[in-house]
């Protein structure tokens, strides 16, 4: 008889092409999970998966169980979750998050959430968005609150915050008349997110001259240490406004007008609206609540003791 179990552990082998991967994400261990393959190939009289020494690809059946299973699987999460209450979800919530979310409303979401759902473990980690992007994509990861949106793999973004970029510097730091042109911005060391994320990029391209030396952008992983060398005159950084606003708030920092104008940094949360969406998608929406209530204004937290990751 084929169970809901052995169907899970199925559509993760076929959703992941690796059953390491699956047993990884489903607790349990590759055997368990190849003998529950092979009871189900042995219950429907074919093979499910072609395998060879690199991979694994579903056969004809294969494709079509997998999408029975996917329809069956999506059927339990929504009876679960118009049926049972919240503090009868259980789980373990696999979530990345921005240093720019985490400086934010992170400890107010994460409050909230152990209130309403006390049994659901969240495992967090704070990295750069193009990191967490890759592993929600491979599965590695059930929810991200970063810069998005994605559309890999049918993801469901819901919007967080609209994070304008802007131009910071030290007041001490004698900059010249502002709106600064161009050609004096290139004068700064800019200090900004490493290499792989858009505003690095952005400022590369929009800074660069055949006629001139390449400008000196610095990445840095770390807004704690970006807000830092900003404030000791090492440069300009390029940050939202919002990650530095008790800085500013207290003229340790300003915002510097400028005739280049930067794009805004769009923040969501987002997940897979398969399965992992049983899970991931109160939580979304749980994040989605809080940012409404967010003020921009409010004065930031202490961020001593945040996570020293940019987004």
């Amino acid at each position: 008889m084929v169970d809901f179990r052995s169907l899970e552990l199925f559509y993760w082998v076929a959703e992941l092409s690796s059953f390491s991967k699956a047993a990884e994400r489903m607790n349990t261990t590759q055997p368990a999970v190849s003998q529950r393959i092979a009871a189900l190939e042995a219950e429907f009289g074919d093979k499910m998966f072609e395998r060879n020494m690199r991979s694994i690809t579903l056969t004809r059946k294969g494709r079509m169980l997998a999408d029975y299973s996917e329809r069956f699987l999506r059927l339990r999460t929504e009876m679960l979750e118009q049926m049972a209450a919240s503090a009868a979800v259980t789980g373990t919530l696999r979530m990345g998050v921005s240093e720019t979310i985490a400086r934010l409303w992170l400890n107010r979401f994460l409050e909230r959430a152990h209130a309403i759902y006390p049994n659901v473990v969240i495992d967090i980690m704070v990295d750069l968005s193009p990191t967490m992007r890759d592993m929600l994509v491979k599965g590695e990861l059930d929810l991200c609150l970063m810069l998005g949106p994605i559309e890999e793999r049918e993801m469901a973004n819901l919007h967080l915050l609209t994070a304008p970029l802007e131009f910071l510097a030290s007041p001490d730091l004698d900059v010249g008349e502002e709106p600064l042109s161009i050609e004096t911005i290139r004068r700064f060391p800019i200090i900004t997110y490493p290499k792989a994320t858009s505003p690095y990029q952005f400022l590369r391209e929009r800074l660069s001259s055949p006629n001139a030396p390449p400008p000196r952008i610095f990445g840095n992983s770390s807004l704690t240490t970006i807000i830092q060398m900003v404030k000791d005159r090492i440069g300009l950084c390029v940050i939202p406004r919002v990650a530095a606003r008790r800085e500013i708030a207290e003229g340790q920092l300003k915002v510097l007008e400028t005739r280049l104008e930067l794009p805004a940094h769009i923040f969501t949360a987002t997940y897979p609206m398969a399965l992992a969406g049983g899970i991931a998608a109160p939580f979304a929406a749980l994040a989605h609540e809080i940012s409404r209530t967010f003020s921009p204004d409010e004065v930031a937290p202490d961020t001593a003791s945040m996570p020293d990751l940019a987004p």
